[in-house]
Parts: structure tokens; sequence; C-alpha cells
């Protein structure tokens, strides 16, 4: 049996000790609004709502993208009548999960990894299987799975290359916690490939999960009255945008005006909460702007929309041509998921830092539905060259539906993977009924 090896044994004194820290952690993070006051307790392991009966199959995903990734798995096991447990750890994607998550799907944030607070979850649900997405290896919850002989299966599997690098240098600790899933079903050849140096014993490439996810909804009403408000404008909308990202969309509209005077920017921050700050920015500039969150809308005197609300892009991308995706122009983000856009029918633009989806990036540029470039300038005249013809932008963004539907897939194979524990869990399940 591979031991734990004296970093996770410090780790897990370390973080026994630190359990008045991390209490005093949760409130500092709820007075900047990063927790969600009323289910704080939650984050220290006890339940917000009561377990149902059935047997219980639990999934986590770190934030918005890795929860939505989900949500075609989700609705497939609640299909097979098993009760799913959804857990993540922001509060953007506690919201997101309200809106999205099958009716009788149970959301709950993820406890912080104090070991007292993983055994007080993982007590009360006892889930008969846990599905843990992308790369989210928190030593206390994997071990406290593998006391209680949880089987655990990494789903949509990621391991970048700086990720690599920091666990291949604590080679004990990264072999003791790879070997306690059951399998690994890796995003492609090189995550799999990085997952068993490092130690994940049953590893297979299942695909990327994401391009299984539908396009995001959007509200039929308001698609129809913005519609009809920004009929004949040409439209561009820059989406999860970051700091240091907005001043260079303001540049790039500020660019795209003398030669396209009708111009709409639509611009849709990360964290919402920053549209003042943005607002302000576009003022300084000049620029005629409104915020969706006051309830303004994009009146044809408007040129810079700043979209600050929550799970509203597939209303956005429905509108708009062009669509660029935020956290690439700026280092450490990485690039948020282009697919969505790609299956409503915009054309893509992104930044070079998209090395947390670079591989999906790269097949979409291959393609010809999405263009890279390097700055504000770049940015501009990637717009204006599809804004400016539309025949060329249509066509772009059929090459990256079609890249986006031929990538797909992967829902399937993940299921096929899991079937024997499924079958497992099945059998308990009966079990439990005749008792």
């Amino acid at each position: 049996m591979i031991g734990k090896g004296p970093v996770l044994q410090s780790y897990r004194v370390l973080s026994a000790l630190l359990e008045p820290a991390a209490a005093g952690l949760l409130v500092w993070r709820r007075r900047r609004g990063k927790e969600d006051p009323t289910r704080l307790a939650e984050r220290r392991g006890y339940p917000g709502v009561i377990r149902p009966e059935q047997t219980l199959v639990w999934l986590h995903g770190a934030s918005v993208g890795e929860t939505v990734t989900l949500l075609p798995l989700i609705e497939r096991l609640q299909r097979r009548g098993l009760a799913v447990l959804v857990t993540s750890g922001t509060v953007t994607s506690a919201k997101l999960m309200a809106a999205r998550l099958p009716a009788g799907v149970i959301h709950q944030y993820l406890p912080l990894d104090v070991p007292r607070y993983m055994r007080r979850f993982l007590d009360y649900w006892r889930p008969a299987l846990g599905l843990i997405c992308e790369s989210e290896i928190w030593p206390n919850l994997v071990i406290e799975a593998r006391k209680r002989e949880i089987p655990l299966v990494m789903v949509n599997a990621r391991m970048s290359e700086r990720s690599f690098k920091r666990w291949y240098k604590l080679p004990k600790t990264s072999r003791y916690l790879l070997s306690s899933f059951e399998s690994c079903l890796a995003q492609s050849q090189g995550d799999g490939e990085r997952l068993a140096q490092l130690g994940a014993p049953r590893v297979s490439i299942a695909g990327n999960l994401k391009f299984d996810v539908a396009a995001p909804p959007a509200d039929a009403d308001m698609l129809a009255i913005l519609d009809g408000l920004t009929t004949g404008r040409p439209i561009w909308v820059a989406a999860s945008t970051h700091p240091g990202e907005e001043e260079q969309v303001l540049s790039a509209h500020l660019g795209l005006k003398p030669h396209l005077p009708n111009l709409l920017t639509i611009i849709a921050p990360r964290h919402p909460q920053r549209g003042a700050e943005i607002e302000e920015l576009a003022q300084a500039n000049g620029v005629t702007v409104a915020r969706r969150a006051t309830g303004a809308l994009p009146e044809r005197d408007v040129e810079f929309y700043i979209a600050d609300t929550m799970n509203e892009l597939g209303l956005l991308y429905r509108l708009s041509q062009v669509a660029f995706l935020g956290g690439s122009l700026v280092p450490m983000i990485g690039g948020h998921n282009p697919i969505e856009p790609a299956k409503l029918g915009s054309a893509l633009v992104h930044g070079p830092y998209v090395h947390n989806n670079a591989e999906i990036f790269a097949a979409f540029d291959k393609g010809g539905g999405a263009r890279e470039v390097p700055d504000a300038q770049a940015l501009a005249e990637a717009v204006h060259r599809w804004l400016s013809d539309p025949a060329a932008a249509r066509q772009a963004a059929r090459s990256a539906g079609q890249t986006a539907h031929q990538l797909g897939g992967a829902l399937n194979r993940t299921l096929q993977a899991i079937e024997p524990l499924l079958m497992r869990v099945a059998l308990g399940q009966q079990r439990e009924t005749e008792s």
C-alpha cells in the first residue's frame, strides 16, 4: 500500500490545528462578498438541507466552469433514479446552479479542506460514489473518502504543465492522492500522460465534457427586446473580462468607432460587482455607457453596454456576431470557455494566455472559427475584419460550431467508463430497498 508520506501527514496535522483560522477566513470572505452569509455553515461541513433516503451520487466542481461542465452528467445520473448532490466552492457557481440544476438535485457548498469539516460532510451525506471534476485534489477530502471506502473518479480530468511541475516535486503525495481514485478520465492524451506520471494507476482518455454541455439558455422575451433595440447595429461582446482587459476592450472600441459608427460593444465582466468601476473607466474616456444591473437597456445612443449581471451570457452571445473570450489578454487566468459562444453562432477572438483551455482554443484556431490577438490594437483589427464582412463572420461562426460538434462525445465515453461503479451503486440501492 502506498503511504501518505511526511508532506501529507504534516498537511493533515497543520490543517487540523488551523481550524480556528479557517473559521476566521470564512468570516473575512463573507465580509468581502465571497461567501453566502446564509449558508456559511455548509463551508464547515454542516448540511443545509435534509439528505434524501435513496442512494446518493456526489459530483464536485470548483466553480462556474466546472459545475456547468457537469450538467449533462448530472441529468443522466438523475434519470437513473439516483439522488444527486452537487458541490462547488464559489457564490457565483451556487447562483448558476440554482438557475440551471434539474429539479430535485441538491447543491451544497464544499467544506474547506479541514479534517473535521470533511468528516462531518461525508458522514452526513454518505455518498455511494464521488465524481470530482478536472483537478480538484483536496488532500483531506481524498483521505476521508478513502477511509470510508467511497469510490472516487476524476472526470474531465485535467493536469496542466504548470500544475504537473508543482505536483512532480511531491512524488509521494501525488502518488498517494491519485492512487485513491478508482480511475482518472482525462480530457486529452497530454493530461492523461501527466496524470499517469504522477501516479494515477488507471487513466483513460474520455475527451472534454464541455463539448457536450448544452448552449446556455436565454430569456426569450428579453432576447426579443434587445434584438429589437439593436437591429442593424454591428455588435460584439467581450465576455468574462478581468482587470487589465477592460482597458484593452475600451481601447479597441475607440479604435473601431471611426470605422463602425453604429458599433455596440457589450462587456460582461467575470465578476459583475465590478460594473460601476468599468462604467467610470468608460465615462472617463468620453464613451456613452449604460449598465444592465441598473435596469438600463442598450438604446441607440449607448455605445458601450456593461452586462454586470449573472447568468446572461446565453443572451449576449445570441445578440453578437463576434465574441472575445476574457481571461486571455492577461496572464494567470488562462482563458475562459469558448465553446458556449461557438455553439451560439459567434466568431471567436482570444488573447495569447489560454493555458487552461489550450487544446480547445488550438482546435478552434485551426478550424478557422477563432483568432488569437496579442493586444488591443490587434483585437480591434480582428473584430473590424469580421464586423465589416458579415459573410466572413458567418463562415467563421459555422467553423466554430462544427469544431464544437466534432469534438463532442465525452459524455457517453464517461458514462461507459463509470458504468461498473454505477452498477455497484445500483446493487447497493437494491439491497437497501430489500432490507
